[in-house]
């Protein structure tokens, strides 16, 4: 008989305000992934174990401030948890650039199974400094890391994301410096928060988490999708993909803070960001949109924003020039 995994709570980068926790996570078993392996085996073994995931359903959890007060929860039938509440107070608790830091635990034995980190998994959800002048929504592929989302048959995606490591991919030339400006802005010391939305499933959190550290992007939080079943039925009919309403959500949390919007041409990002621009036009500072080196879609991108005026739009080759336009729009030094 196989010996069964330990099981543990794998804690996403979140968000939240001085008086509201919005915390997601999921209970899962540890499948051992080490993302410093090399090798066509290892590389594919790490891949399958990723998406072969045995969640941990109906866990009693519980939530630690590090002031001693606490909050319950239970994962669904999935192994996600979310932690919506309102709980005043918070800001004492973050550190200088706005992280609260937190610990969350099982509330009870797991029957047969043996907890890892001795029942202690830590966590941290963004609370933006109230001196922050606006917020950036940035979607990852094909915006930051090159996936080949429009390559035929999506070969691209799959020999990217199977096959190479985290800290191997490269990302986007100039991606993270401008980021960092954009964090930074205007003054330099703005702290302006940054959110990374993407339409990959939370089973790529960690892979992406590592991508984002070893190239130096600023921290932010990483709001992915569930992945349940590839297969199953498609949504019902006029509702909102996923990461519009993360970003809907984004902006519904933080009212007074307006944002820049950075996506590319390839897939679903600019007729997302201009649903969102044209409902929220005094919101949106900005839509910066990559090209992806792509005919057919970027002839249709280019007519969308051919007369549109409701906000700066700009579309982009490289870094370069979206650095060149957010100086010239005062967004940065």
């Amino acid at each position: 008989m196989f010996k069964k995994d330990p099981v543990q709570i794998v804690t996403f980068h979140s968000y939240g305000t001085a008086n509201h926790l919005y915390i997601k996570g999921r209970t899962i078993q540890d499948e051992g992934i080490d993302l410093t392996k090399t090798g066509f085996l290892n590389l594919l073994w790490n891949s399958w174990k990723r998406f072969e995931t045995d969640k941990v359903k109906n866990a009693k959890l519980i939530l630690k401030l590090a002031d001693g007060r606490t909050l319950e929860t239970v994962s669904d039938s999935q192994g996600y948890f979310l932690i919506d509440a309102m709980i005043e107070n918070l800001l004492p608790l973050t550190d200088a650039e706005g992280w609260l830091h937190y610990s969350i635990s099982f509330a009870e034995e797991i029957k047969g199974r043996k907890i890892q980190q001795n029942n202690n998994f830590k966590g941290e959800i963004l609370i933006p400094s109230e001196e922050a002048k606006f917020g950036v929504v940035s979607d990852i592929d094909d915006t930051i890391l090159h996936t080949g989302l429009t390559s035929f048959f999506k070969w691209a995606v799959i020999k990217n994301t199977f096959f190479k490591r985290a800290e191997k991919r490269i990302p986007l030339e100039g991606a993270a410096g401008f980021y960092h400006q954009l964090h930074d802005g205007k003054s330099g010391s703005d702290c302006n928060p940054v959110f990374y939305v993407s339409h990959s499933p939370w089973n790529l959190y960690r892979y992406l988490e590592v991508f984002l550290q070893k190239n130096n992007f600023p921290k932010g939080p990483i709001l992915l999708r569930d992945f349940i079943n590839p297969f199953g039925k498609k949504p019902p009919r006029g509702e909102k993909p996923q990461k519009q309403k993360e970003i809907l959500n984004i902006m519904k949390t933080y009212p007074k803070l307006p944002f820049i919007l950075i996506g590319d041409s390839g897939e679903h990002d600019p007729d997302i960001y201009i649903e969102i621009a044209e409902a929220h036009p005094e919101r949106i500072l900005a839509l910066y949109l990559r090209n992806v080196n792509h005919k057919r879609k970027m002839i249709r991108v280019k007519g969308l924003f051919k007369d549109y005026e409701t906000v700066p739009v700009l579309l982009v080759e490289n870094s370069k020039a979206a650095v060149a336009h957010a100086r010239e729009m005062g967004f940065i030094q």
